[in-house]
């Protein structure tokens, strides 16, 4: 933790991966969502000291070792929100021997004045073994290469979230080319269709929805446990954006921007959803592993320009979707064409029919083409979408018929995928 786990970790026996490069046993419960609602006045300064001598009262093993003194704590973490995190070093095989121990320091820290969430974890290295235990190096486990899903396959067993039937990442290469935008009308353009449908913003640094949705406040909190998704036009919807001011800059390291992702996913109460679409942020970095390693993806859906700058950046992102086992389920062109309201004239600002190019050569699907338009934009600035203020207008229908293909192409794929581990030799 902390500066993050060397190349070469893996799971522990019965791990799962948290996105922030450790492996846990079992993902903390935090309570950072209700936290962020307080007032900065009332939290009160933990310093890792504190931490250690909390952690002082948990023995090890039979000699009593203490886990401060065993070695195999790692370096503690408290963020500026007393948020704590480490992880315990475990060989596989002491997997479960050792969750006890887990719970017991996750608890204890828990328990401390002021603290408002612990992401506790268990470890374990390729190829070393623990000073405790035999010179001999335990034998490597690797689990076995993740195959892609089939049209029709059987759909494998993984974390779902209850009641949520597909998870779909609305990514991009990179940051500029209309992603927010593009899911926010998505979203509405497959409700429109009859289906239950929620959004929800993954983008920590740069949240767009609440402006999109013309949305404010705070959600609310049930029994300290989970929130309620905000209404947009119909739409179940969650964002950071609605947990912070406006103006406020989220400067988070990577492990904690992924425990906000995971727990707008698994801390809210989404309901029955046919369809939950994720606007991530832009690029391939914690956030986009976090949510290809941790949640039960159906597909990946990637905008961009018709600009080779931009196209460049989503084959980056086709290809890190690719690498973990995560379906494409189509590209969008978006800025395709601007129609002059004066004259008329159609003009290719940004070129046009790249990304329809670069899917067909990287045989992935391409969804459709979404002009460059005023009213687009105007729209998404005022919070009205065009999709719900314009439903029969030409801009909604080009956001229907690339909705309808999405749902075409996603009704064919399973509904979940078993969340991949994924070892760096």
């Amino acid at each position: 933790m902390g500066g993050g786990t060397a190349p070469g970790t893996q799971a522990a026996a019965g791990g799962a991966d948290c996105g922030s490069g450790v492996w846990c046993s079992r993902p903390a419960r935090l309570h950072a969502l209700a936290y962020l609602l307080a007032p900065l006045e009332d939290i009160l300064a933990i310093t890792r000291d504190d931490v250690l001598k909390a952690l002082a009262g948990i023995t090890v093993d039979a000699a009593g070792t203490t886990l401060p003194g065993s070695g195999r704590l790692s370096q503690v973490v408290v963020d500026p929100n007393n948020r704590v995190m480490f992880s315990i070093l475990v060989d596989p095989s002491e997997a479960e021997r050792f969750e006890p121990v887990r719970r017991q320091a996750e608890g204890r820290v828990l328990q401390m004045p002021g603290v408002s969430g612990v992401f506790a974890s268990l470890t374990s290295e390729r190829n070393q073994s623990h000073p405790a235990q035999s010179s001999a190096a335990p034998r490597p486990v690797t689990p076995p290469p993740v195959a892609p899903p089939r049209p029709g396959a059987p759909p494998n067993q993984g974390p779902q979230i209850a009641g949520v039937r597909h998870i779909v990442a609305v990514a991009s290469g990179k940051g500029g080319v209309g992603k927010s935008t593009t899911a926010c009308n998505l979203a509405l353009a497959l409700q429109a269709q009859g289906l239950k449908v929620g959004l929800l913003d993954a983008d920590i640094y740069g949240p767009s929805v609440p402006k999109l949705f013309g949305l404010s406040g705070k959600p609310n909190v049930v029994d300290n446990k989970a929130m309620e998704p905000m209404i947009g036009y119909g739409l179940k919807v969650m964002s950071i954006g609605f947990l912070i001011e406006p103006e406020t800059a989220m400067i988070w390291r990577g492990p904690m921007v992924q425990s906000a992702i995971t727990q707008m996913l698994r801390d809210v109460l989404w309901g029955e959803l046919d369809v939950l679409l994720v606007d991530m942020p832009p690029g391939t970095g914690d956030a986009q592993l976090t949510m290809a390693q941790a949640t039960p993806l159906s597909g990946a859906v990637i905008v961009s320009t018709p600009q080779d700058l931009a196209l460049i950046d989503a084959r980056r992102g086709v290809t890190m979707f690719k690498k973990v086992a995560v379906p494409i389920l189509g590209v969008i062109e978006n800025m395709a064409t601007f129609v002059c309201p004066n004259c008329g004239h159609a003009s290719h600002i940004f070129g046009h029919g790249g990304a329809r190019i670069e899917a067909q050569r990287l045989g992935v699907p391409f969804l459709g083409e979404v002009p460059l338009n005023m009213t687009i934009r105007e729209t998404s600035d005022s919070g009205q979408p065009v999709v719900a203020t314009d439903p029969d207008g030409p801009h909604a229908k080009v956001y229907r018929d690339i909705a309808a293909q999405l749902w075409a192409n996603l009704s064919g794929a399973p509904a979940g995928r078993t969340a991949p581990k994924i070892v760096f030799e």
